[in-house]
């Protein structure tokens, strides 16, 4: 019984902190991060944003300086 107890304890702790950190979230903000994904992507972007309706703000690939190399790992 005494677990019970604490693990309803423990789920609504977590639930109470969830809605804690959300409660400052505006359904925009909540939409643009999850548009974040897709945003070093422009060819990606742009498929979502037919797919979806909604604008990505993509961000363009960092180029190579000259006289640096992109390595790739």
């Amino acid at each position: 019984m005494t677990e019970i107890v604490l693990n309803l304890f423990g789920v609504v702790g977590f639930w109470l902190a969830i809605e804690y950190c959300l409660k400052h979230q505006t359904a925009e903000s909540l939409e643009d991060a999850s548009l974040i994904p897709f945003a070093d992507d422009p060819e990606v972007a742009r498929r979502v944003e037919l797919a979806t309706g909604k604008t990505v703000k993509a961000v363009a690939p960092e180029e190579a300086k000259p006289g640096w190399v992109n390595l790739e790992i």
